[in-house]
């Protein structure tokens, strides 16, 4: 039996023309073993309808001898998804992939999607080639995904009806808790974090968090600024109201910013530099790689003025702008930042 690298079972939405729009996947599976990937691929049959590698449609028939043969692999969890798909009346889509390679396919880039949700692979981990180009705009709406140039069409029949038609979101990504919610996480406003996002045990995304695909807090944290694309945040960091993290899509170059454990950007702070651990930004302060920073020594003296980046992925770091002078400082952290337990034992 050949190795898959992931499997997807689930149920894709379509346009007019055919073409699938989006996916949802309620067990994804990554790096399955032998027995879970031969009961997917039929137990090794060579039949021509046999999917082999890449998206194809099955039968709800073919999803119940896939549950009978997971079930026989001790595999119950991942039957049991299987079986309440086999009671669909529409075709099911079924993505085999043997190995991380670009996306080629709109079901592909859905089946990534989810595993980074589903907390079973990390940020930056996957080969996210053609994402964007297999990823259609579409009309998120109250009657489900449709394609944005089928939207003015859908919304007159709505209002010939006497039906009043609600667009979400016009957006390539959709809500990620509308396929995926991770256990011990708190989000008070679900438009504000993408599928595709990672957000681990112990996270709180507040009102004004957002958190993009590819990206995302290993928890717990406390999210109240933008982690941008690619961004990972360590285990008790927080990000404060306004705070910005710098991505790589809009401007923010090849530089992959993370945060290490026990970091505070404060309120409308923000960084363009990775941090390693116990790490500080005061309120207002946007570091970037260009940034000339005078170093104080752990005596308060000052010494010699570099640039931000030189000090990128370093720990104990105190960025603070010195209230008189306005000059930027980088001091000795010298206290780790903790979480506020009471807004996180409860999660």
């Amino acid at each position: 039996m050949t190795e898959l690298f992931a499997i997807g079972l689930g149920l894709s939405s379509y346009n007019t023309a055919g073409d699938v729009l989006e996916t949802f996947y309620p067990t994804p599976l990554l790096g399955p073993d032998a027995a879970i990937g031969g009961a997917f691929l039929g137990g090794g049959a060579d039949a021509a309808d046999e999917p082999r590698d890449g998206v194809a449609n099955v039968t709800p028939a073919h999803a119940a001898s896939v549950a009978a043969r997971l079930r026989d692999a001790g595999a119950e969890n991942v039957a049991a998804t299987a079986a309440r798909l086999a009671e669909a009346d529409r075709p099911l889509t079924l993505t085999l992939l043997h190995r991380d390679r670009p996306i080629a396919h709109t079901a592909e880039a859905y089946l990534k999607l989810h595993l980074l949700s589903h907390r079973l692979t990390l940020p930056n981990s996957l080969d996210l080639e053609g994402l964007f180009a297999h990823l259609p705009t579409v009309a998120w709406t109250s009657a489900g995904p449709i394609d944005a140039t089928e939207l003015p069409d859908r919304l007159l029949d709505a209002r010939l009806r006497g039906e009043r038609l609600q667009v979400d979101a016009l957006d390539k990504f959709p809500i990620m808790a509308n396929y995926v919610m991770p256990a011990g996480v708190r989000i008070a406003n679900t438009a504000r974090v993408r599928l595709g996002a990672y957000l681990g045990d112990g996270t709180t995304v507040m009102h004004e968090g957002q958190v993009n695909f590819n990206s995302g807090a290993l928890g717990p944290n406390m999210v109240e600024g933008r982690i941008s694309q690619g961004v990972i945040l360590g285990a008790h960091t927080d990000l404060g109201g306004g705070a910005s993290t710098m991505g790589t899509l809009s401007g923010g170059g090849k530089e992959v910013v993370s945060l290490g454990e026990r970091c505070l950007v404060g309120a409308n702070g923000g960084t363009g530099i990775p941090l390693g651990d116990r790490c500080t930004i005061e309120a207002g302060l946007y570091i970037t790689a260009g940034t000339i920073v005078r170093l104080i020594d752990a005596d308060g003296r000052p010494g010699e003025r570099a640039k931000a980046r030189e000090l990128a992925g370093q720990s104990d770091l105190l960025f603070i702008r010195h209230s008189a002078s306005g000059e930027i400082q980088c001091r000795t952290n010298r206290s780790a930042i903790e979480l506020n337990e009471t807004l996180h034992k409860h999660n």
